[in-house]
Order: C-alpha cells, then sequence, then structure tokens
C-alpha cells in the first residue's frame, strides 16, 4: 500500500555567505524533530506508524522549491509542513501545489525572524487562495532549544491526523449495497458531495447480488464454517421480544428463511458484504476473479428496509460486526458501515473513526429525557453527569460492539480502544456484554437478530452528523459530551418505553452558552434522525478536518481557544466565527472540483 505522507519542508535565508550556512543545521533539525513528532504519535488505521518525507534539501528560493516538488510528487505527500527558524523568502518558498493541504512552523525566537517569515507567507497564501494553517509557539524559545512546546505539538499533530484522514478517504469508494431506505434524505445519496469533497468514488451494487452470492456459493466456505462456530460460541441469543404477541397474517407469512437457519443466512450476509467491500483473494481461487477485487470501499451502507427486511433477516448482525473492531478472525479495524444506507451518518463513521482510530457507534437520536421527566416516570433523579437531562441514543441492533465500554483502560475503568491495543479480555468482555434478540417482527418480518447492550461506563464522546442543506452543500455538527451509566431502574423504566431489544447509550452533552445552552436544545436543533459517537473529546479535530474539505461546521460546543483552522480563514470575519467558517468554505469551494 502507498500510504499518504506529510511532506516536511525546512525552509531557509537563501543568502550564502555565512548566513545560510549558519542556519542549515538548524532549520535541518526543526524538520526531523516534527518528523519523529508525527511518526511516534500517530498512526494509520491499520495500526502502523504515519509516514514523513523530508525535501533533499532545504528550500531557500525557488529552484529548491520545485526540487522539493518533484521528490513529494513521488511520495503520495497529501499534506506539507513548511518548517523555520529564519526569514526566508515568502512567495519563492511556498508551497504552491494547489492538491497539499499546508501548514507553516514558524519558530518563535528572536535570534532569527521566523516568526516574521510565518506572517509574511500567510499573507502569500491568502493572496494565492491556498488556505495554510499558521503554527507559532506561545513562548518565545532560545536558538538552541530543541523542545516542541506542547501548543506547537498540538497543532503540528492536529494538522497532519486530518491531511492523513484527507489522504486515505481520497480515490476510495462509498458502495450503497440497495438504495433509498424508508425514504431517508440521508439515504439518497449525492455523488458530488462524494467526488468533489472527499475525493471518493460512490458505488451501487443492488441488494439482489448478496442472494446470488449466496445461492451460487461464492463465499469462502472454510471461513463461512469458521464464522458460524465463532458465532455460535460468542453471540449468545437474548430475549425475544415477539414472544407472547398475536401477529397478524402479513408478518407471519413472510419469513422466508426459517428460524434454524437464520444464523446461518446472517452469517454468509456478513461474509459477503465484507467482500463486496473490500475484496476476497481467496475467492479467485473458486474461480469467481471479478468478485475477488471488491469495490476498493472505505465505507459504505445497507438498505434493508423495506424491500428485504420484509422477507429476509435483517443487516443488523451485518452492520455491527462490520463496524466493530474485531470479528471470527481477531482484531482488525473497523468498517464505517451504516445501516438504512445512511451514508451521511456512514461519512459521520468515518469521520470519526479516522481522528480517533477507534470504532464509532450508529445511533438514532431518539428522545430528549428532561430531568423533571425521569422523575416523573420513574420517580428517581438523574444525578452527576446527566443531571441536565440526556440523549437516548439508541439503534436497530447495528451499533459495533465496542460502544459497550466492555474494554478496560490502564485503570480497570470502561473504554474504547484503537484495535491494535485491544487485548483477548477485552474482547471477549464486549462479546460477553452483548446479547443478540430476535428482530422485532413488527419492524423486521423476515427476522434476524439484533445486538443489544447499553454503555457501561461514563466516557467523554463526541456526537457528530454531517448533513447537506440546499443553498449550503454539507455542513457538520458536533457535540462533546459524556456517556452516562443510570440507575438500574431508571434505565429499565426509560429503555423499556421504546425498542427494548436494541443497543443504548445515555449522552449527556456538555452545555455553553451558544449552541449548547441546553440538552433540549441539541436534540431540538440535530439535523436528522442518525448521529455518528465516537470515544473521547475530539470535536475540535473534527472541526480542522472539515475546514480542510470546505465543511462549514453549523452547530458545536467547541470552545474558541480549541479551534484550529487556516489562517486566511480570519480574513473572513473575527468576532463571528461560525459565519467566518461558512464564508471562507463557500468562497474557497470543495477541494476537488
Amino acid at each position: 500500500m502507498s500510504y499518504p505522507k506529510i511532506g516536511i519542508r525546512p525552509t531557509i535565508d537563501g543568502r550564502w555567505g555565512g548566513v545560510r550556512e549558519s542556519l542549515e543545521e538548524q532549520t535541518m533539525g526543526m524538520a526531523n524533530r516534527a518528523k519523529e513528532l508525527i511518526e511516534r504519535e500517530l498512526r494509520y488505521p491499520d495500526g502502523s506508524k504515519v509516514e514523513c518525507v523530508i525535501s533533499p534539501t532545504t528550500i531557500g528560493g525557488g529552484a529548491e522549491a520545485a526540487k522539493c516538488e518533484e521528490y513529494f510528487s513521488t511520495q503520495n505527500v497529501v499534506g506539507t509542513l513548511t518548517v523555520t527558524p529564519c526569514w526566508c523568502y515568502g512567495s519563492e518558498t511556498m508551497d504552491l501545489n494547489p492538491n497539499t493541504i499546508k501548514a507553516v512552523w514558524g519558530f518563535n525566537g528572536t535570534e532569527r525572524p521566523g516568526a516574521v517569515y510565518l506572517a509574511a507567507v500567510m499573507s502569500a497564501y491568502a493572496q494565492r487562495g491556498l488556505p495554510a494553517f499558521s503554527i507559532y509557539g506561545h513562548e518565545v524559545q532560545d536558538k538552541d532549544d530543541k523542545e516542541i512546546q506542547a501548543d506547537v505539538a498540538k497543532k503540528i499533530l492536529d494538522f497532519a491526523r486530518g491531511a492523513i484522514a484527507v489522504g486515505i478517504m481520497k480515490n476510495k469508494a462509498y458502495v450503497n449495497l440497495g438504495s433509498v431506505s424508508m425514504g431517508i434524505a440521508g439515504s439518497c445519496i449525492d455523488i458530488d458531495f462524494f467526488q468533489k469533497y472527499l475525493g471518493m468514488r460512490a458505488e451501487w451494487v443492488d441488494m439482489v447480488e448478496i442472494l446470488r452470492r449466496i445461492n451460487l456459493g461464492i463465499y469462502d466456505h472454510e471461513e463461512y464454517e469458521k464464522a458460524l462456530a465463532w458465532v455460535k460460541e460468542h453471540c449468545k441469543e437474548g430475549f425475544d421480544v415477539n414472544e407472547g404477541k398475536t401477529l397478524p397474517e402479513v408478518i407471519t407469512k413472510s419469513r422466508f428463511i426459517e428460524e434454524d437457519k437464520q444464523w446461518e443466512f446472517c452469517v454468509k450476509h456478513a461474509l459477503i458484504v465484507r467482500d463486496i467491500l473490500h475484496g476476497n483473494p481467496n475467492l479467485a481461487k473458486l474461480g469467481w476473479h471479478e468478485e475477488a477485487l471488491g469495490r476498493n470501499a472505505i465505507a459504505g451502507g445497507f438498505q434493508g428496509q423495506r424491500m428485504w427486511t420484509d422477507w429476509l433477516p435483517n443487516a443488523d448482525f451485518t452492520e455491527s460486526i462490520l463496524a466493530s473492531s474485531f470479528d471470527w478472525n481477531g482484531k482488525r479495524a473497523p468498517i464505517p458501515f451504516a445501516t438504512e444506507n445512511d451514508s451521511l451518518n456512514s461519512v459521520s463513521m468515518m469521520f470519526g473513526w479516522l481522528m480517533t482510530n477507534k470504532a464509532a457507534i450508529f445511533s438514532d437520536v431518539r428522545t430528549y429525557w428532561s430531568r423533571e421527566a425521569v422523575k416523573r416516570v420513574t420517580g428517581k433523579e438523574l444525578t452527576g453527569k446527566a443531571a441536565n437531562g440526556i440523549l437516548h441514543l439508541i439503534n436497530s441492533g447495528a451499533s459495533c460492539l465496542d460502544g459497550s465500554a466492555a474494554a478496560r483502560d490502564a485503570e480497570g475503568k470502561g473504554c474504547m480502544k484503537e484495535w491494535w491495543n485491544l487485548s483477548d479480555g477485552d474482547v471477549k468482555a464486549c462479546l460477553d456484554a452483548t446479547d443478540w434478540c430476535r428482530a422485532n417482527y413488527e419492524y423486521f418480518r423476515g427476522g434476524g437478530y439484533s445486538s443489544h447492550f447499553r454503555t457501561q461506563a461514563e466516557m467523554p464522546m463526541t456526537m457528530l452528523r454531517v448533513n447537506m442543506i440546499e443553498g449550503v452543500g454539507p455542513s457538520m455538527q458536533v457535540i462533546e459530551g459524556y456517556s452516562c451509566v443510570l440507575d438500574k431502574e431508571v434505565h429499565k423504566t426509560l429503555d423499556d418505553r421504546t425498542d427494548r431489544a436494541w443497543p443504548t447509550t445515555w449522552f449527556a452533552p456538555i452545555l455553553n452558552d451558544a449552541a449548547a445552552k441546553s440538552v433540549y436544545d441539541v436534540m431540538a436543533r440535530w439535523g436528522a434522525n442518525h448521529c455518528a459517537i465516537v470515544h473521547g473529546h475530539v470535536g475540535d479535530r473534527l472541526l480542522t478536518l472539515a475546514s480542510m474539505l470546505r465543511i462549514p461546521v453549523a452547530l458545536h460546543n467547541i470552545s474558541e481557544d480549541r479551534i484550529y483552522r487556516p489562517h486566511a480563514f480570519g480574513g473572513f470575519g473575527t468576532s463571528d466565527l461560525e459565519s467566518q467558517d461558512f464564508k471562507a468554505c463557500e468562497y474557497y469551494g470543495p477541494l476537488y472540483r
């Protein structure tokens, strides 16, 4: 795999005869330290270290800038970090490649004016219509100080993380399995959005392709037996919500797959969908060469309702297992995969995953519960993080099993982890925390199984959603908060009022005086019926990524001191950062035009 890389450009005062020679070691030292920082702290989704390349020469003018660009063009460089401790010639040394994400670190020292070059080159980037991120340390350092201060390191990493995410998405595909589900707008895929904003291809595969592969045996039969045995051992069945119901004939006569064959069907479905997304070289050994290739997908979604689920088992098992950080083959990177083919929520899952390397939870934004309403129906008070009210985030059973928070950190607290940091005990705990309830036949006539758990730990979480707005284009919503662990009786009372066989996360947004004045405001202003949730308070990372992609953020609770966007955005206004963001994104337009 040719990984996307960060290219580091050490720029220097080009005057030979003592000036340049005296700065070579210091300038290249900055480049090497930045490289070491990025490669130490950041990982690709497969767990390997993010790679950086450094220009073969310091850059004192246009000839050396061209030499650097020629080298970077062979290295799949998606973002460039220019570093310097001194004055350089701005427009002669700047990165003029319109296809790279750009940042400049100007060393804050008094011996040489690195900060003056930073200001000069930011001016040049703004004039040329090339948004670039400015990195300037808060404290003055001595010229021989080799420490990268914390505020500088954070900006370097936020820039590099976002740029790498942009590169990972580029030239990948979103695969629609099916089409529009129940009129949900997010499943009406916008090709221009994927192509122009994300650099991704949109592909469609009719759901009948899954039936073709099941009936013709186009899957790895050995892996199927392995997966089925794993399911029988680890996926315990929960309660049956249909028990005791007198169902009408239109439901009872609609189930095509016999009850004792439903797990077999669901396992084949999961294998086949994964193969469609990523390919499987073992299929070529069976003579299915085209099918072995896959669709080069990074994300996808399954329509399901209702043309499939009215007679066949639902895809909840497939969706939850693909989105999780493990399966019958062990630990592996999660796949952002949306129920109801909500492509915009799949993109939200993808953004959250790329910013954390952790699985994202897919949820309905189901109910706002005020503390008064909870007291009325349960007789008990909400406390702790939940005291101001909570959102009931619940899904039909397609949430990643990581969302159970059964994994444990070093202090023994529940958490969600990068897949490579999961222990075998963590995986077992997540499986043990989840049972699989029979699908509600009133919703899913064809049957299937829904994952069922509740998030078991109070954790920092970030809730997000990409929306499409006529007159604006894509915009994003980002709310940080906490998952909450409710009193068991309170949980049961509230959960029993809705779809109790589905996975639940109770979420308490962090409130502020702006967009999130109350929990009710967050619910009332949310842009769609779905959201993605990721572990950690990473809203600042998401805002940085959105600015790279020219996607404005319409609702967020991130404090101003944590917002990091290209320096040129400041030219679109300073007193209202939301308006500034919208104006800048509108002017610069999609990243790929």
